[in-house]
């Protein structure tokens, strides 16, 4: 298929536009135009009317033998010096005493439109056909003295005169429209050799292949990757590396400053020596940097930098300890409730039956209420897998682990992934269970629900405390307090930035004796 030139197009482009512009203007135009002047029209001959019926010589020639002689002279100068179609005056019977035709004095009016005048004595404007054609009229009614109406007077101007008047002023505007239409043409043609210049030559179908490859190229790397003009303004970035910099909105032609450690770039503008394998933090992040620079006749002109996370290695380490950490608890749980059965063994063989039956009791009614909240209400197999472990670590730990009875969980979203949960929900619960470790009546409850448009994780312990000068300090990587139950300075800024990664927030509210994490996660993500 033929490709159409950039030129063409927008010839074509504005020359149609102009048209369709000036026909539906002069279509407007006319339209609005016609009802002013039908309007204006219509009004002139209603004020004609009510003067001429209000004239005492014209109601006084209906009290003469030939009203006819003194009524045609008079309106006739009027009619010629307004400008009117014609000017009739009729009595009550609609026989007329004027009209602008000699031969149709005597003869009964026509348009049927006299009514309302002559029985009740209104004014009003009209439109019909008469003896001249058709017409848009003003109706008066004559009232003798003793205010019975005796007559009409009906003055009226021809719809093909108004319209005549439309298509005079419409011409005027189209010889405008013509004149606006060339100097577009002109103007576009112009534009069209501009942009040709700017462009290499180049058809805008081409450049477009070459953006599709460019662009296919840059998303197709797993790396994120950035590019910057000489005076570190951002020229391009590809989506990996938008995630890896929590970066949503178009970034092109912004200052890189604030958006990237710019420190490495900004050297090799200076230098034109790339950088290869630079490790930096930005954001809680582990980033290592490759940057290379750009050349052009006059010398570096950018600089391209490729990055990638190490962050995402940390989590994945991290998650796997934690699931080794949960096969240890399971395995410790196991072994606990072996010594149970070994204990009952031996009451049951020693005949200490009521003992062994209260244990048997006591043990089943404790795991049938958690037992029952776990598999009845929480129904995602993920946080399932979770609760029993951490359980089973309170356990071994002689720790009360308690959920809420009024807890209730559907399956999670697909996009909140167990490794996200495990690193979220699992590091409070470890930093709660901590907490407790030193106290004499050691206590964590668990919360969790779906009701409204949040999942909400709520954990809280009976420990010391929080400090209330390291509350704002508590997610920072790196910072613990074995005093607050703070992990080794890790476990809670993972939980943070995963909770941040799922547009979700992290409350903490601490005293002695009653430390509360909240976790609200969206059910839907803000671009999905």
């Amino acid at each position: 298929m033929r490709k159409v030139s950039l030129e063409t197009k927008i010839l074509g482009l504005v020359l149609s536009l102009s048209l369709f512009l000036i026909l539906l203007l002069a279509i407007s135009f006319s339209y609005m135009e016609g009802r002013q002047i039908a309007k204006d029209k219509g009004q002139l001959a209603l004020e004609l009317s009510k003067t001429i019926s209000f004239m005492p010589t014209v109601k006084e020639a209906f009290e003469t033998d030939d009203p006819a002689s003194i009524i045609q002279p008079v309106v006739e100068k009027i009619r010629r010096e307004t400008g009117a179609e014609f000017i009739v005056v009729g009595n009550d019977k609609e026989i007329r005493y004027s009209h602008p035709l000699a031969s149709e004095i005597g003869k009964r009016m026509k348009g049927g439109d006299n009514s309302r005048a002559i029985r009740e004595g209104k004014y009003y404007v009209s439109e019909a056909a008469g003896s001249l054609g058709l017409s848009i009229r003003g109706k008066s009614p004559i009232f003798n003295q003793d205010g019975k109406i005796i007559g009409i007077v009906s003055v009226g101007f021809l719809v093909e005169d108004v319209r005549a008047q439309i298509f005079k002023d419409l011409s005027k505007e189209m010889f405008i429209s013509l004149l606006a239409i060339m100097i577009s043409i002109i103007g576009s043609y112009m534009l069209a050799r501009s942009i040709r210049k700017d462009t290499l030559g180049l058809e805008p179908f081409e450049i477009a292949n070459l953006y599709k490859e460019k662009n296919a190229v840059l998303q197709s790397v797993k790396e994120g990757i950035l590019a910057i003009d000489q005076n570190g303004l951002i020229t391009s970035m590809n989506q990996p590396a938008k995630k890896l910099l929590d970066i949503k909105e178009s970034v092109r032609h912004l200052n890189v400053d604030g958006l990237f450690p710019s420190k490495y770039l900004f050297e090799v503008l200076r230098s034109g020596e790339p950088q290869a394998d630079k490790e930096i933090t930005w954001k809680d992040k582990s980033i290592i940097v490759n940057c290379t620079p750009i050349f052009d006749s006059e010398g570096v002109s950018g600089v391209v930098a490729s990055f990638r996370d190490r962050t995402e290695i940390e989590e994945m380490v991290h998650t796997l300890s934690e699931v080794k950490m949960h096969s240890e608890d399971l395995r410790a749980q196991t072994h606990e409730f072996t010594n149970k059965l070994y204990v009952l063994s031996g009451l049951i063989q020693l005949g200490e039956y009521d003992e062994a039956i209260d244990m048997i009791q006591s043990e089943t009614s404790e795991l049938h209420s958690l037992n029952r909240v776990v598999f009845e209400q929480i129904k995602d197999s993920k946080v399932q897998a979770l609760l029993l472990g951490k359980i089973g670590k309170a356990s071994e730990k002689k720790i009360v682990f308690e959920i809420d009875a009024q807890s209730y969980l559907e399956k999670l979203p697909d996009h909140i992934k167990l490794s996200q949960l495990t690193l979220i929900v699992g590091n409070i619960i470890d930093n709660a269970l901590e907490a407790v470790s030193v106290m004499d009546e050691p206590l964590v409850k668990f919360f969790a629900t779906d009701i409204g448009n949040d999942l909400v994780f709520e954990v809280s312990d009976n420990g010391k405390g929080i400090a209330e000068r390291d509350i704002s300090y508590i997610f920072n990587r790196g910072f613990t307090s074995k005093n607050s139950g703070s992990p080794s300075g890790y476990g809670l800024s993972n939980a943070d930035q995963v909770v941040k990664e799922l547009e979700g927030i992290i409350e903490v509210q601490s005293e002695k004796g009653n430390t509360i994490f909240t976790v609200y996660l969206p059910k839907k993500r803000r671009g999905g």
